[in-house]
């Protein structure tokens, strides 16, 4: 018996609204874990992005104030060149800042119109002969109270801080969500389940008429995976324009400064947006999929 998408839809509507409790349950409680899985994922693309700076080797970065001197540049640069403990030394000007700035904050033209490259700091990226840690600090160190310089970032005291507040936030996200996830599925099964139990006897009209297993089948799994797209849409939404701006204004005014790049771009938003989709249709159909296995005797 050949399935046709009218009565694949109309069955999938009957089968949603007929148990409304348990469909809104079950959306709601995608919606959360999404949403928790989602910002997990954004908040660990955020971390990469502030970490993107100390690749290569770089353990610390002399900022310059944007005001400086070539002969304060110049001096900087002969003092680090001449350091036995530096192996290499590069120097980022502001216009290279400011095309670092406008990837960070890709998306964001209002924000990127308001900066221009002569307030941004220029810097000097450099990789130490050593890695250790304490070595690191006092080499860098050296080097804040020389004139001209803004600050001295270390790669270990950045990387070690968004750790640990990505840990503390990214982790239990995590943990929630696929407690969630986990309940979600089970919801789904459950709303299936009832399904088919308030049509047992349409179904046995059906199998008796000759009705094949997928045709009784699809509408139940294109039900669980409907379920599972409408909380996941909403968890797009929140994630666009609740979690994202949250995360912009933490990663602003709390976590770190500007320039230490702790942000979620748009390609990043785009990709968590796209894995959560992938995963609500996996979902639904594992959890539809379970259903109709166990549930349905055909």
């Amino acid at each position: 018996m050949a399935i046709k998408v009218d009565y694949v839809a109309r069955e999938t509507a009957t089968n949603l609204t007929r148990n409304i409790t348990l469909t809104v349950a079950s959306i709601l409680t995608v919606v959360v874990s999404l949403t928790l899985f989602g910002s997990a994922f954004m908040l660990n693309q955020g971390v990469n992005n502030a970490n993107d700076r100390f690749k290569g080797g770089i353990e610390f970065i002399v900022f310059l104030q944007p005001e400086s001197t070539q002969q304060q540049k110049d001096s900087v640069k002969a003092d680090l060149e001449a350091n036995p403990d530096v192996r290499e030394v590069h120097y980022v000007d502001q216009d290279e800042t400011y095309e670092e700035f406008k990837k960070i904050f890709e998306g964001q033209t209002q924000l990127i119109e308001t900066v221009s490259p002569e307030v941004l700091p220029p810097s000097f990226r450099v990789e130490p002969v050593t890695k250790d840690p304490e070595v690191v600090q006092a080499l860098g160190e050296t080097f804040r109270s020389k004139a001209g310089v803004y600050e001295v970032v270390f790669a270990f005291q950045v990387v070690k801080a968004i750790q640990e507040t990505f840990n503390k936030i990214g982790v239990r996200f995590l943990l929630a969500a696929g407690l969630l996830l986990v309940a979600a599925g089970l919801l789904i099964v459950n709303t299936i389940r009832v399904a088919m139990f308030a049509r047992r006897r349409e179904i046995e009209v059906m199998k008796l008429v000759g009705a094949t297993n997928w045709f009784i089948r699809v509408p139940f799994i294109v039900e669980g995976i409907i379920q599972t797209l409408i909380g996941a849409a909403v968890a797009v939404i929140s994630m666009s324009f609740v979690i994202r701006p949250f995360i912009d204004e933490l990663s602003e005014e709390k976590l770190v400064p500007l320039f230490k790049g702790f942000q979620v771009t748009d390609g990043n938003l785009l990709l968590a947006n796209l894995l959560v989709v992938g995963v609500a249709v996996l979902i639904g159909a594992i959890g539809s999929a379970v259903a109709v296995s166990r549930f349905l005797d055909v």
